[in-house]
């Protein structure tokens, strides 16, 4: 009497093995979504209602560092790196510190209006010795290596696009130096506010114009700015 044999080679291969492709994530993604908005300006906001408010430098550092914590431990507990929280914290730390140091209000924002000139330096600099910055990180992002840097049409399209960004740093480098000087703090945290994400919302358009779809740039949908994930285009759902 023959005996039935399994034979494993040919029964349908277990799936539970295989990796789900995932989508790259956008580039309002990466900047932190509706709540990197939150983060970046709240801060911003405490010191400058406290200080108008009460009319007290301490009570508003004190305030705007609170601020700072808990936005810290906000990040921690939706799981984001803890790098990103602790250069939040270092952040309006400086600001704070130079604040107190002057003996200003406006001193808050001092910190960040020379950090423009930096970033805006490193950008240039970037596109100086062709490894434009914005091809550097979205290239990385993705996981492509340096292959990109042998199309000469895409490098120079990173050109432009980091020198988009370039021009970004420089606009909010001049408008708040200017407020800065002419003591207006509250413009200060106006403008901070206003060529903060807004203003990089439409340089990640001018980006993705200049770059190009084909690259995998994709402008920021409805869905994926309050969060709704949509699932990979080349996810296989055959069973």
């Amino acid at each position: 009497m023959e005996v039935a044999t399994e034979h494993p080679a040919t029964e349908h291969p277990s799936t539970e093995h295989l990796a789900t492709p995932t989508a790259p994530p956008t580039i309002w993604e990466q900047m932190g979504g509706p709540m990197g908005m939150l983060d970046s300006g709240l801060p911003v906001v405490v010191f400058v209602l406290v200080n108008a408010i009460a009319h007290k430098l301490g009570w508003a550092i004190g305030a705007a560092l609170a601020a700072g914590v808990v936005i810290a431990a906000a990040r921690l507990i939706r799981h984001k790196p803890v790098t990103q929280a602790v250069a939040g914290l270092f952040g309006v730390g400086i600001a704070a510190f130079i604040a107190y140091r002057t003996g200003s209000a406006k001193g808050y924002f001092l910190f960040g209006i020379w950090s423009f000139v930096a970033y805006g330096a490193v950008l240039l600099a970037s596109i100086v010795v062709r490894w434009p910055l914005i091809g550097v990180l979205w290239e990385s992002i993705n996981g492509r290596g340096t292959s990109w840097r042998r199309d000469r049409k895409l490098v120079r399209r990173y050109d432009y696009a980091t020198a988009v960004w370039a021009l970004v740093f420089a606009a909010r480098f001049v408008v708040q130096s200017q407020l800065y000087a002419a003591n207006q703090v509250g413009w200060l945290a106006t403008a901070r506010l206003l060529m903060g994400y807004p203003v990089y919302l439409l340089a990640i358009v001018a980006t993705v114009l200049i770059v190009g779809s084909s690259n995998g740039m994709s402008l920021p949908s409805v869905k994926s700015m309050f969060g709704a994930k949509k699932p990979p285009a080349d996810l296989d759902r055959s069973e």
